[in-house]
């Protein structure tokens, strides 16, 4: 099997995985625990393990496997992070975590940082500090291929599915008062909803819309950028500087060394194949 197939079933055996590890105790990639504070570098170490917050069911960036393994884009930089910290890429702890919790997240404390796919915008950098992006990305719409909504003026008065607390929800409630929001937590939800019929579009993350789309035939990223290009950024705490610190050097030596552009082609070049350029999504 080609690594392209694979996506198809990703988002399916990410919901299941999700599932389980909500409903079941044990150990894991995917099991998370609670503290409060900021962590420095130094209580970090001290610990043992670096508590990140990652999508469960957002492939190709982050998403839990039919065997319940942390697996995308974001994944593989946490793992970085962990090695280069800690010495070991297995001394990550994976906190699942969905799109509108990520604030509260990193504000209560219950992860160090947030590598879940985190649009930098003014609003949420008030209330936790983000570090330099990693990858740029503008919002896309998909549709049906037979029924493809090509201008937002096609949405008024009409369903559009969006998840809870994206840059997606916050535009179209902001800009388009007109168009009715359909709001989910997971985004396996939202793209349920989508076959389901019961919007007549789905607004999200372009990137992760062409991949998608690119697995599901009969549906298509008509408007493929919408708004301002934006960018993706771990962030940490309020006012934690020295974590910040560390990661944004990270983040440096990362893009110079080529591990970045490795995390690429390992985990999106697959999905996205030649006809999109590393240079397209990944922040200089």
């Amino acid at each position: 099997m080609q690594l392209n197939a694979k996506f198809k079933a990703l988002l399916a055996s990410a919901a299941i995985a999700v599932g389980l590890t909500a409903c079941g105790g044990g150990s894991g990639d995917a099991q998370s625990s609670q503290s409060s504070g900021a962590a420095t570098v130094a209580s970090i170490k001290e610990k043992g393990v670096i508590r990140i917050g990652v999508f469960g069911d957002k492939p190709p960036f982050g998403y839990v496997d039919a065997n319940g393994k942390n697996q995308g884009f974001d994944v593989e930089i946490a793992k970085d992070l962990a090695k280069d910290l800690l010495g070991s890429p297995d001394k990550v702890e994976f906190v699942l975590t969905e799109a509108a919790n990520r604030v509260e997240y990193v504000r209560s404390g219950k992860v160090d940082l947030i590598l879940a796919n985190f649009t930098k915008t003014p609003e949420r950098a008030e209330a936790v500090d983000f570090a330099d992006p990693y990858m740029k990305v503008a919002l896309g719409v998909v549709s049906p291929k037979d029924k493809p909504i090509t201008d937002v003026a096609q949405l008024k008065d009409q369903t559009l599915l969006v998840n809870k607390g994206t840059t997606a929800d916050a535009f179209f409630t902001k800009n388009h008062p007109e168009v009715k929001l359909l709001k989910f937590d997971q985004n396996t939800e939202t793209f349920d909803a989508l076959k389901d019929g019961r919007g007549v579009a789905l607004a999200h993350d372009n990137a992760l819309l062409w991949a998608w789309a690119k697995e599901n035939p009969n549906f298509e990223v008509a408007i493929g950028n919408l708004g301002p290009a934006e960018f993706i950024a771990p962030a940490v705490q309020k006012g934690n500087t020295d974590l910040l610190n560390w990661v944004n050097g990270e983040i440096a030596a990362m893009k110079k060394d080529g591990r970045l552009k490795a995390a690429y082609e390992k985990t999106l070049l697959p999905v996205y194949g030649e006809k999109v350029k590393p240079e397209e999504l990944l922040a200089e």
